[in-house]
């Protein structure tokens, strides 16, 4: 696929002769003007934003900074935003969340036009719009509008968004301020024409998949002149001359028009808060002051420096782009939370100031604690640090800790207990030094109570059933108590989730002296056995009374999240020897690891069994008996060979499951989830993978780079710098044959966080054939809680 619109070189002779649009040439584009010197290698130049935006990615092409509060990209009427596949604009909205599986964000989507005001609905007045036109960097997204002959152009800082418009020669030339129009259902909407530069909006929307407790977003947007005229809408009732208009549910915004015979060019930034009004006019005093040019080249430099932590030698052209680009979109989210002032709105709807740390805010934990999270706590530690204490800010005020949160409310999607390895992660990388204690008591209430009815948490819903019998029950068609999904439609899955998170809690619990606690978790972390059923050696749900139910089956199971229990056999990372000691042993466990990957066929044709035999279909979880590189029950599952004495299938697997991240618009593995599948595919790229998320266990496989140069935080990791080598790495010779760490042979299929902080060099010594590394007793990653003989 050619991608002229993407990845034109920087200052290329057709940028600067213009673009032709609607019948009118447009000045140069701005991608002239980044500033970067010529002939020079640049890492953003690698990204590509379109990666994810076909075949249900849900990801954005929009600008953004990394975990900005902004991010200011268009919407073609998909449900998450932005579908490759459609042919029109709608506007370019301020909130989009990377990779989400329901609607979301699209606050105020804002578009300009021509002619006369006639529709109000953006479904109506969208502009026709074509790929050749179109272009995206970090931090940059440019498209030509040819409906109406108009170039937008969206740049942002951390909490503004920055747009600029080239229209025709007109004195008709519109900008659509659309506040009652979302990804979302808005529930209450106001807008306000404060003077002739400046449009202020109120949006208070709700529901994520299912209905929830309503969150309000402040905008402010200030214009680079004043306007020829203005007035607002609602229900389809335009008014010319208005200043302010209200509305529940239903269309509502404001338009604003200018004359541009004589300058085409129009700039506007649009602050944004989810505090106030006051927040949001606050927020563009300190950041919207600068030129739509500069924020770009600032917007570029902020991208550059993030993605330079990590510096890849080595593969071809296309593996890099689709490595930077999954780089770059595991550092969109979580986001700001918090205003300039460091005030910010928390979970008990109450206005509080964040101090020694930034509040962060967008939690899709279930996703994310496999193995975003942990790439952030060894890329971008200082920022994970305060993710985590925003966290805990959660629990402070609201009185429960978060499941799946989005702005200042809780959605309660997905099931399980995600934020105990979320959080025992960032303890165990050394990220709640002093909040420790704090840490422990949220998690201990969070791990052994339910919410009370009038939280809108759910928490561990399944968990005084759990505590009595071992397992989470799996009752069908219960009602569900609160907004959101439920641990007891998903019985055997929950089961496995809360049993992995006590494992983790009771390392914590012990490290920290709690001793009495530490056992108990760590028995908990057993309960995985009580759903084990031994006349299939398969995981089962049981309902209430102790019955395994659903299908005996494994590829038909009930009860398990996304997944079958083929799936899920693999998600109990505290104890595989005990797993592996209920199937049957080692040989059992790797005829049934061979069974789930195809092996024959994989070892045969790599790519081809990945695209034909593991994936469905980006929402196809169930009725299979194969594993599923799209979905995070599964993102584990590789490194289990390690387990069984043959590290080398863990790299045909791996590198296997590489190949579906491609450059182009279907090349996102099922959905980003806020970076949780870029985040899979960087860190099994550069050959260190978390493979016991909650702990500091990191598992080795072949990289796929000649050598990766990760610039580490020196407050964390005081060498500052640790580097992976594999000379010579290839499809072919992938085959790992010795391992050093700093010069030291290195015969553990692992590493600790330990390790990375005190080592240097990590060299990896390849060839065309299995070798013996890794295969001794002893060398794969311990339990974390064994199983008592």
């Amino acid at each position: 696929m050619s991608w002229p619109h993407r990845f034109r070189r920087r200052g290329a002779v057709a940028l600067l002769a213009g673009t032709l649009v609607g019948g009118v040439l447009l000045a140069p584009s701005a991608q002239a003007v980044t500033g970067h010197a010529p002939g020079r290698d640049h890492l953003t130049d690698l990204v590509n934003p379109f990666i994810g935006t076909s075949n249900e990615g849900n990801t954005y092409p929009g600008a953004a900074v990394p975990f900005g509060m902004v991010q200011l990209s268009p919407d073609t009427g998909h449900t998450t935003g932005y579908d490759y596949q459609q042919d029109h604009i709608r506007g370019l909205s301020l909130t989009h969340i990377s990779g989400v599986g329901c609607g979301l964000g699209g606050d105020l989507p804002v578009l300009p036009t021509t002619g006369d005001i006639t529709e109000t609905d953006d479904a109506k007045y969208a502009s026709a719009y074509s790929h050749d036109d179109e272009e995206a960097h970090p931090g940059y997204y440019r498209v030509g509008l040819k409906t109406y002959g108009v170039r937008a152009e969206a740049t942002a800082t951390e909490r503004t968004g920055k747009q600029r418009y080239t229209f025709p020669a007109t004195d008709k030339a519109n900008v659509l301020l659309n506040a009652g129009q979302s990804l979302h259902r808005t529930v209450s909407t106001k807008v306000e024409v404060l003077d002739s530069r400046t449009v202020r909006t109120a949006i208070t929307g709700r529901g994520f998949c299912q209905d929830t407790v309503p969150y309000t977003v402040y905008t402010i947007t200030r214009f680079d002149r004043p306007f020829a005229s203005y007035g607002t809408w609602a229900d389809g009732k335009v008014t010319a001359g208005a200043k302010s208009s209200a509305a529940k549910e239903g269309g509502n915004g404001a338009y604003v028009r200018f004359d541009t015979r004589k300058d085409r060019t129009v700039e506007a930034t649009t602050a944004l808060s989810y505090v106030d009004a006051a927040g949001a006019a606050r927020n563009l005093r300190a950041e919207g002051g600068t030129s739509f040019d500069r924020a770009r080249r600032a917007a570029d430099a902020t991208w550059e420096k993030r993605l330079g932590t990590v510096a890849a030698q080595g593969g071809d052209e296309t593996l890099r782009r689709t490595f930077y680009s999954s780089l770059y979109r595991s550092f969109l989210a979580p986001n700001l939370g918090g205003d300039v002032d460091g005030r910010y709105t928390g979970w008990d709807q109450k206005k509080h100031r964040a101090r020694g740390f930034t509040y962060y805010q967008n939690w899709s934990l279930w996703d994310t604690y496999r193995t975003q999270t942990q790439l952030l706590s060894l890329l971008a530690p200082h920022e994970a640090r305060d993710m985590a204490l925003s966290v805990l800010r959660v629990d402070k005020e609201s009185g429960w800790l978060p499941k799946w949160g989005y702005g200042t409310v809780e959605t309660n999607i997905m099931t399980g207990d995600p934020v105990t390895p979320f959080l025992t992660n960032a303890y165990q990388q050394g990220l709640l030094k002093g909040h420790e204690e704090e840490a422990y008591r949220a998690l201990r209430k969070n791990a052994d109570g339910v919410p009370p009815a009038d939280s809108p948490a759910v928490g561990r819903e399944a968990n005084a059933q759990y505590l009595k019998d071992g397992y989470a029950p799996y009752i069908k068609g219960r009602p569900h108590a609160k907004p959101g999904d439920s641990d007891f439609d998903h019985g055997g899955s929950a089961t496995l989730e809360y049993a992995l998170s006590d494992a983790m809690l009771s390392r914590m619990a012990k490290d920290l002296g709690h001793d009495a606690d530490a056992r108990r978790y760590a028995e908990r972390a057993q309960n995985y056995r009580k759903i084990f059923d031994p006349s299939t050696g398969f995981f089962r749900s049981r309902d209430a009374s102790g019955a395994f139910a659903g299908p005996a089956d494994p590829a038909r199971s009930e009860g398990f999240h996304e997944g079958t229990a083929w799936q899920y056999q693999w998600m109990v990372p505290q104890d595989l020897p005990g797993v592996i000691g209920l199937i049957g042993g080692q040989d059992a466990a790797r005829q049934r690891l061979d069974s789930f990957f195809a092996y024959d066929q994989l070892v045969a044709d790599p790519a081809k069994t990945a695209r034909e035999v593991w994936v469905n279909g980006p929402y196809d979880y169930y009725n299979a008996d194969k594993y599923n590189p799209q979905n995070e029950p599964d993102l584990i599952a590789p490194y289990t060979y390690l387990s069984t004495g043959q590290p080398w299938k863990t790299t045909d697997v791996v590198h296997a499951a590489l190949t579906l991240f491609t450059d182009t618009p279907t090349g996102m593995t099922g959905n980003d989830d806020l970076g949780t599948m870029s985040a899979w595919m960087v860190l099994s790229a550069i050959g260190v993978y978390p493979v016991q998320p909650g702990t500091d266990t990191w598992s080795l496989s072949t990289p796929v780079f000649d050598r990766v140069d990760l610039t580490l935080d020196k407050r964390y990791y005081p060498a500052g710098r640790f580097t992976v080598t594999a000379p010579g790495t290839s499809a072919r010779q992938r085959y790992t044959q010795s391992v050093r760490l700093d010069g030291k042979a290195w015969d553990r299929t692992y590493l600790t966080t330990d390790d990375l902080r005190e080592g240097r060099r990590l060299d990896f010594a390849v060839g065309t054939d299995p070798s013996s590394w890794g295969t001794a007793a002893g060398d794969a990653p311990p339990a974390v809680t064994p199983s008592q003989p």
